[in-house]
């Protein structure tokens, strides 16, 4: 089977399941698993990844309010690769070709290959993608099998948590203008041990303001922006540290703000949402939760 992955999530679940060998094109932001980096990119995006994030956010909103999409498919790559399968998503505007540019896509490629279309709200959701796909490239009793294996992370996690003090969280998907956290995010927070003030299980992040972000009394502060990673994300708490909301947070007083990859772990509804929680977990009770090898503790934010 020939399989075209949209978005990195997918790349990431179609790798999971030893079908790496299988994959052909793969979307400009894929970069998990290493090897994935050298196949054939098969979208581009309108978005200025380098530029401020507060111009970021003004350019999404605009296309978004327009219909405008924000990635394009390079039909000629597509179809030069001449996929079975191609795994795409209808969950977030942001983050794929729009569906409507897939389907007509599809429609002109030779042998009509198959769509899937994945759109997961909540950590079970996450997993029963990963068996729609296993389904779907002929590989059930193998994504079965990787769907336990991560259950088994998450039962042991949420067990070491049964027993902890939960501090009150507050997650963050973007810094300038601040949103909260959103769909499967509010449970990883939960079975890491800690209360989520802002953002619901299932629901989308929406767009905050510092004051209500302080009126929620956040012992902890965990930035997870999306799609950046920790370095850039960095940048953006500089600014943010530089308001003068920052200082009255009590996760700022106490010296508890974590900054954690979001492009790679939290952002992304793949298998590595369970490293996510490790991470995020280990961050919340150190003492409780081991930090898994190889993966990155949260940085700790050092007050000014």
């Amino acid at each position: 089977m020939r399989i075209v992955s949209l978005l990195p999530s997918a790349t990431e679940i179609v790798c999971s399941l030893g079908l790496e060998d299988q994959l052909v094109g793969v979307t400009h932001e894929c970069d998990y698993p290493d090897a994935v980096r050298t196949l054939p990119k098969v979208t581009n995006t309108l978005i200025p990844t380098d530029a401020p994030s507060g111009e970021i956010d003004a350019l999404v909103r605009e296309r978004l309010k327009t219909n405008r999409a924000l990635y394009s498919l390079d039909f000629p790559t597509v179809e030069r690769l001449a996929p079975d399968l191609i795994v795409t998503q209808t969950l977030c505007d942001v983050c794929a070709v729009a569906e409507a540019e897939v389907a007509a896509a599809t429609c002109r490629l030779p042998g009509r290959p198959r769509v899937v279309n994945l759109e997961p709200t909540t950590l079970d959701g996450v997993l029963a993608i990963v068996r729609t796909v296993g389904e779907a490239a002929g590989v059930a009793e193998r994504a079965d099998e990787v769907v336990r294996g991560l259950r088994d992370r998450i039962a042991a996690v949420a067990a070491r948590s049964a027993s902890v003090a939960r501090p009150r969280v507050l997650l963050l998907e973007w810094l300038d203008p601040p949103f909260s956290c959103g769909h499967w995010s509010p449970e990883l927070v939960a079975l890491a041990g800690g209360d989520e003030v802002i953002g619901r299980p299932g629901e989308r992040s929406r767009t905050l303001t510092w004051a209500e972000a302080a009126a929620a009394r956040p012992e902890v502060i965990v930035v997870a922006c999306c799609g950046f990673s920790v370095a850039r994300t960095m940048v953006d708490v500089s600014a943010a540290a530089a308001r003068p909301e920052w200082a009255a947070l009590p996760a700022v007083q106490s010296g508890r703000v974590y900054v954690v990859d979001g492009s790679a772990y939290f952002s992304r509804p793949g298998p590595r949402l369970v490293d996510a929680l490790e991470v995020l977990a280990h961050a919340l009770h150190p003492a409780v939760h081991p930090l898994p090898p190889k993966l990155p503790a949260a940085r700790r934010v050092a007050n000014e």
